[in-house]
């Protein structure tokens, strides 16, 4: 092997990704770099003072995530117009210590009663629509190799993975339908992690003087960055404005409302909120149980015929401002009801893949109900099973669901439990579970 060939070996993929995000956002060396105001960053620093106190200059790093020498450039000017103090270092630390004159905290108040943000410093709308589609879903290949490594321990119906795969590539909307229990959800959460890769996710986003928190720990998934302890600090690495995560999957089903697409405010705390589908760029965002929700299917429907062709979403800011975001997720929506019921032809144009989900054949079944086997240690009974399906599902003529065996053998193995027997199904388990399960009227 060559020298240059034994170099590139010693870097791992993890170094590849972190200097493609770096170069992707790289980190702020000026004030002018981060694209804020002075203004807006004098008031930051303030409400940050205000509510820890005395802050050196490596603890104001690490909380507005802004380097030293960024910061310097302000706190410069904050003690030019006597806004803040310097306090002598402390026995046991090094470095100056800041804290807020009178007139500090009077600029510290007035910027709180206008936004309640104490977070790490927002991104520009502008440079997050940039960063968005620079690492836009839509530009990530969706090979058969791809979906038959991500699916391969789940059993589907024929041809439905050939189905999944091209409806995921395209970059259109995904229409998934079919009776209750048949994996529409499952496989919903499958795709949402179809996708390996790392992206950049702002803490927040700024437009003008107003502040949209946006990334959120329960849909954002951080990735550990090794060795960057005081990374705020380093020359190395990304904008650290931004976090370092898995592409996002966000579902929501029928308690989504349309007000909970739209940015929402708090007025206590004074403080903007990210609606779920920004929190989705660059990730899946599906619709479960479309059709269950308060809001007509209609309305819900119509919301997303603008950002389906342009790719765009339009939001409001109290003020009655008026303005675009970034709308780069892959859109699935999913019913247990006939399409035509909830959407007339026309719109269903607009989506490019409508995607049935069947019942299990007899095969598929029993795939599943070995799986199931294997993960609760038990043994696999083909006796057992053909009782299952010839007693019960024959009999009463009811279709076999993926959700039937992890369901059924729960329920068998709460009664062996409970009478404290050897860790075996048998015919009478199965028919106290079976006749625990559904439903006789």
């Amino acid at each position: 092997m060559d020298t240059g060939s034994a170099q590139a070996a010693d870097i791992s993929p993890e170094a590849t990704d972190l200097d493609q995000l770096a170069h992707l956002a790289p980190r702020p060396r000026t004030m002018a770099d981060t694209g804020l105001s002075t203004h807006f960053t004098y008031e930051l620093i303030a409400k940050h003072l205000y509510k820890a106190g005395v802050l050196t200059l490596h603890e104001l790093s690490q909380r507005i995530a802004l380097a030293g020498s960024v910061l310097e450039e302000v706190i410069g000017f904050l003690r030019q117009d006597a806004y803040v103090e310097v306090r002598g270092a402390v026995e046991g630390s090094s470095g100056l210590r800041y804290a807020l004159t009178d007139r500090g905290r009077a600029l510290a108040l007035d910027s709180l009663i206008k936004s309640g943000y104490t977070g790490p410093a927002p991104v520009p709308l502008n440079e997050y629509e940039r960063v968005v589609k620079a690492q836009s879903v839509h530009d990530q290949i969706v090979s058969k190799s791809r979906m038959q490594t991500k699916f391969a321990n789940v059993i589907l119906q024929h041809d439905l993975l050939d189905q999944l795969g091209p409806a995921v590539h395209s970059g259109r909307a995904i229409f998934i339908y079919g009776p209750p229990g048949v994996g529409k959800t499952f496989i919903g959460n499958k795709l949402a992690r179809l996708f390996d890769d790392d992206i950049l996710i702002p803490h927040a986003i700024s437009l003008g003087e107003t502040v949209i928190q946006l990334f959120d720990p329960v849909y954002h998934h951080t990735v550990a960055e090794s060795g960057d302890v005081n990374r705020v600090l380093l020359d190395s690495g990304h904008d650290p404005r931004y976090v370092r995560c898995r592409r996002p999957g966000v579902m929501t089903g029928g308690e989504l409302t349309l007000e909970m697409l739209e940015l929402s405010y708090d007025a206590d705390s004074k403080q903007y909120q990210a609606p779920l589908q920004l929190k989705a760029n660059n990730g899946v965002f599906m619709i479960d149980d479309l059709g269950r929700q308060r809001v007509s299917a209609t309305d819900l429907l119509n919301r997303w015929i603008v950002p389906m062709e342009n790719r765009r979403d339009f939001l409001y800011l109290g003020s009655g401002l008026h303005f675009p975001v970034p709308f780069e997720v892959v859109l699935i929506f999913s019913t247990n009801m006939n399409p035509l019921e909830l959407a007339d032809e026309a719109f269903l144009r607009r989506i490019g893949h409508k995607i049935r989900f069947e019942t299990l054949t007899e095969n598929e079944f029993e795939g599943i109900w070995r799986q199931v086997c294997d993960e609760r240690g038990l043994e696999f009974n083909k006796e057992l099973l053909d009782y299952i399906i010839n007693e019960h599902y024959v009999k009463e003529e009811r279709p076999m669901l993926p959700c039937h065996p992890r369901d059924l053998i729960g329920l068998a193995l709460d009664m062996v439990q409970y009478r404290s027997e050897n860790l075996e199904i048998t015919p009478d388990t199965i028919r106290s579970a079976w006749q625990s399960y559904f439903v006789r009227m």
